[in-house]
């Protein structure tokens, strides 16, 4: 294959994969996802931009939430859908929830990522309420666990939300790659890819 081409007919620059690929992240293509690399950079990005008391990855929080999903008997759409919430992360990080509304195009560009995504691991985007809950929940007892205590209230507390019933591990980037390839394993994402 002739890159000069490919790269030519492509929009944006693009990036190296953990597996060696070239990714363009404004000019997603379904065949280019890989959930290796995915599975790789969340094992390495650290939730709420490193602000955490220990290294906690969204990886960890991707697993503990599809734990979560199939303990309540959750399908596999709905179970690979919670694993691969935070999938665009993977190829543009985690991106504090505070300035994403505020990054020119950003919302835009994680939508045709996530839009690839669900079409390639065959998952719900945009993203069900249900699972939406049970994000803010699994943050909560994220900001209970692994964070100082707040100086205020943070703006996605609920009164009517518990925290959910997990204990963070704060896993090394290995143990929270191998955690989340068998997760994906067991629900079939491979059979996706």
């Amino acid at each position: 294959m002739d890159h000069r081409n490919a790269t030519a007919a492509r929009r944006g620059d693009w990036m190296q994969t953990y597996s060696g690929k070239q990714f363009w992240p404004l000019d997603p293509q379904v065949e280019d996802l890989d959930i290796i690399d995915i599975a790789a950079a969340l094992s390495k990005d650290c939730r709420y931009g490193g602000h955490t008391l220990k290294f906690y990855s969204v990886a960890e929080h991707s697993v503990l939430m599809w734990r979560e999903a199939r303990r309540c008997g959750a399908s596999l759409r709905d179970q690979r859908t919670t694993l691969l919430h935070d999938g665009s992360e993977g190829y543009l990080r985690d991106v504090i929830r505070p300035i994403k509304p505020d990054l020119a195009n950003y919302k835009a560009i994680e939508h045709r990522l996530m839009l690839c995504i669900a079409e390639r691991f065959d998952i719900d985007w945009p993203i069900p309420a249900h699972i939406k809950a049970l994000d803010v929940r699994i943050g909560l007892a994220e900001a209970a666990q692994i964070m100082a205590p707040p100086p205020a209230p943070w703006a996605s507390n609920s009164d009517d939300m518990t925290p959910l019933d997990v204990r963070i591990e704060c896993w090394s980037p290995d143990f929270a790659f191998a955690q989340f390839m068998g997760a994906a394993t067991r629900i079939g994402v491979l059979t996706h890819a």
